[in-house]
C-alpha cells in the first residue's frame, strides 16, 4: 500500500511538474512574443496580440474608400474577432461593427451612451454590448487590458429605420480612446478622434503607452501641425502611427507632412498604407 501511494505521489508530482513548465513556457511566449497591427484604413485597425488573441478596433470596411481588400467586400476576411472596440458612432468608425458581433457572437465594447443605443433601438442585442467609459476600465481577455480616456470630440448615430425607410440622429454620448495593454505589457493608445487637448500629457503620464495611433486628416480632428505638436510637447511615445486622414476630402492633413512636423523628436514616426502589417 506505502509502495502504491509513492507511485501516486510520484505520478502526481511530475502532472504538476509538468503542468507548471507549459504554464511557465505559455507565460515566456507571450513576454516574447509579437504585436502585429493591420491597418484596416482610417482609424481601423486589426490587432494579433502576443498571446494570439485578435483586437478589432473602429472598423470601417463595407464602406470605406481606402478600406483593403478582401475586408472591403467580406467582413468574414477579419477571421476569428475575439475583442471588439469601437471609440465613437461616427459611421467611418462604428462602420461595420455591429455586423461583425452578430455574426461572430463578440461582444462590441464602447462608450455606455453608444451602446445603450444601438441595444435600444435594436441594432445590437443587448448580450453583445458592453458599456463603459472615461478612466474605467475592463479585462475582457485573459492579460488583456482596456481603458477608456478623453478624447475631445462629438459622437452621433445615425440609424436607417427600417419602419419608416429614413435615416434618424440619435445622441450617442461621448467620443473616447482607448489605452490597449497585452499580455506581456505592451501598451497602444488608440486615440480615436480628437482634437488636442492638455491632458494628453496626464494620459502619458499615467498609462506610458509604447505605440501612440493618432488622426491627423484635421477639420474633424487635430492636423499634422496639431498632432505634432501634441507628441512633441506632451506625449513621448516611442512610435506614432498616423492614421484618419486621406478617407475623406475634408481632411486633407497627409503623413508627410505629419513626418515634416515631427522633425526634431525622439519619436519614431512609422506611417503605414492601408492593408499593411507592422509588428511591436
Amino acid at each position: 500500500m506505502f509502495q502504491f501511494q509513492k507511485i501516486i505521489n510520484v505520478a502526481l508530482s511530475l502532472a504538476l511538474g509538468f503542468g507548471l513548465a507549459t504554464s511557465s513556457a505559455s507565460a515566456q511566449a507571450q513576454a516574447s512574443g509579437k504585436t502585429e497591427l493591420l491597418w484596416l484604413g482610417q482609424a481601423g485597425f486589426k490587432i494579433k496580440t502576443p498571446g494570439g488573441k485578435t483586437i478589432v478596433i473602429d472598423p470601417w470596411l463595407t464602406g470605406g474608400p481606402k478600406t483593403p481588400a478582401p475586408y472591403k467586400t467580406d467582413i468574414a476576411a477579419l477571421g476569428k474577432v475575439d475583442l471588439l472596440l469601437v471609440t465613437h458612432a461616427h459611421v467611418d468608425h462604428i462602420g461595420d461593427a455591429p455586423a461583425i458581433a452578430k455574426t461572430q457572437n463578440t461582444v462590441l465594447y464602447g462608450p455606455a451612451d453608444m451602446v445603450t443605443p444601438l441595444i435600444t433601438l435594436g441594432i445590437l442585442p443587448a448580450n453583445l454590448g458592453h458599456r463603459f467609459n472615461k478612466t474605467g476600465h475592463v479585462t475582457p481577455l485573459p492579460g488583456i487590458k482596456v481603458t477608456a480616456v478623453q478624447a475631445e470630440h462629438s459622437s452621433l448615430l445615425v440609424h436607417h429605420n427600417p419602419a419608416t425607410g429614413k435615416n434618424e440622429s440619435h445622441p450617442a454620448g461621448e467620443a473616447v480612446g482607448y489605452i490597449i495593454q497585452m499580455e506581456n505589457g505592451f501598451k497602444i493608445w488608440h486615440m480615436g478622434d480628437t482634437g488636442l487637448f492638455g491632458d494628453m500629457k496626464f494620459i502619458y503620464d499615467r498609462y506610458k503607452p509604447d505605440l501612440v495611433l493618432i488622426p491627423i486628416g484635421g477639420n474633424f480632428t487635430m492636423d499634422p501641425e496639431d498632432a505634432a505638436f501634441g507628441m512633441k510637447t506632451w506625449i513621448p511615445a516611442k512610435s506614432v502611427i498616423p492614421m484618419h486622414f486621406g478617407s475623406n476630402p475634408l481632411t486633407k492633413g497627409t503623413s508627410a507632412e505629419f513626418v515634416e512636423a515631427m522633425k526634431g523628436a525622439n519619436t519614431k514616426v512609422i506611417v503605414m498604407t492601408e492593408g499593411q502589417t507592422v509588428e511591436f
